[in-house]
């Protein structure tokens, strides 16, 4: 009887060979990964946790996908009823694999190649719904995309998913919060959201400010 490789433990990554969509209509696909030394596809015990969070706001969505490596949050969420979903990878063979993906399974998909802080740094070509980003840890990208989505990059009630090391907290960003966070492994991984703006319904009399 052959033996079964046992499951992988909560956080680890999945060898590079293939990576499978979880949900929706494309579940149970394998998508071939590249040979990429840096790749490190989101686990799916992570993925399902993130798309049970995003049930509510996923349909229709518009996705941007930075670092997207693998591709698999952006496809994730096209299975799962997104409108469309661009993908920032500079990895040329990684971002060849995630168009050829999308041609597989005949979705809607923009493969943008190239530096993530270069491309943010253009003027927006539309406002997001839904973003995705999973940087390089060692780098300390994060201050910094915050930063550069806030020129127009999201819509007014965009939804941001970010991946770090463990023992770092999710970033402070200036009107977000955090929505649910948790960590597998190695990774803390957070979903933030827009927060309300301050109630002006019943402004204090003059004198009291």
């Amino acid at each position: 009887m052959p033996t079964r490789r046992p499951p992988p433990a909560p956080g680890q990554r999945t060898p590079p060979g293939t990576v499978r969509i979880i949900g929706g209509t494309f579940r149970g696909r394998r998508l071939p990964l590249p040979a990429n030394p840096a790749l490190r596809p989101t686990p799916d015990r992570v993925r399902e946790t993130l798309f049970n969070w995003l049930q509510p706001v996923v349909a229709g969505a518009r996705v941007l996908d930075l670092y997207a490596g693998s591709g698999a949050l952006g496809l994730e969420a096209l299975s799962r009823g997104a409108a469309e979903a661009w993908f920032v990878e500079q990895h040329g063979p990684s971002a060849a694999a995630i168009e050829a993906a999308l041609a597989m399974l005949g979705a809607r998909g923009r493969v943008i190649r190239g530096d993530v802080a270069r491309v943010l740094g253009s003027p927006p070509a539309a406002a997001f719904d839904l973003v995705f980003i999973d940087p390089p840890f060692a780098a300390g990208l994060l201050p910094e995309l915050c930063k550069l989505l806030g020129a127009g990059w999201l819509a007014p009630a965009a939804w941001v998913y970010v991946e770090q090391p463990r023992a770092a907290s999710l970033p402070s960003w200036p009107g977000f919060g955090v929505h649910r966070e948790g960590t597998a492994g190695d990774v803390r991984y957070g979903l933030l959201c827009r927060l309300p703006p301050p109630s002006t319904a019943n402004p204090p009399p003059p004198g009291d400010r």
